[in-house]
């Protein structure tokens, strides 16, 4: 995957075609039909040497989930989820008589709060997510 930005359709073309070019140089063949476009606003129909590129409204990206509005309410829900998951898998060290309570903090601190803060600068927060 390689994630391109732009703040124009036009300039998005030209970025991916200096990419195919490129590669192409490299002996490397860009395959125009996986290639896949996400923007904020509504994007029509886009070709690149006659092939149609396909637009989505989301994606997946180093296991985070972007979406064309900005929104991050699904993976705030998702790393708590992830968050609840760590939790349980920690039961038997908080219920460890063997482990003084501020270990089993640091413990919990360093397995499920960093689970949940992951990538957690880039969210755009709601009111009621606060």
């Amino acid at each position: 995957m390689i994630p391109l930005n732009g703040r124009k359709q036009g300039e998005l073309k030209s970025l991916l075609m200096s990419v195919k070019d490129e590669s192409e140089k490299s002996g490397l063949k860009l395959n125009i039909q996986k290639a896949k476009i996400m923007a904020s606003s509504p994007i029509t129909s886009w070709q690149i040497d006659g092939e149609k590129v396909e637009a989505v409204t989301d994606f997946i990206f180093l296991g985070s989930q972007f979406t064309a509005d900005g929104d991050y309410s699904h993976e705030i829900k998702r790393h708590l989820l992830l968050e609840r998951k760590s939790t349980t898998n920690l039961d038997s060290i908080s219920k460890s008589r063997d482990i003084i309570f501020v270990d089993k903090g640091h413990i919990a601190k360093a397995m499920v709060f960093s689970v949940v803060m992951y990538r957690y600068e880039s969210w755009t927060t709601k009111k009621a997510e606060q």
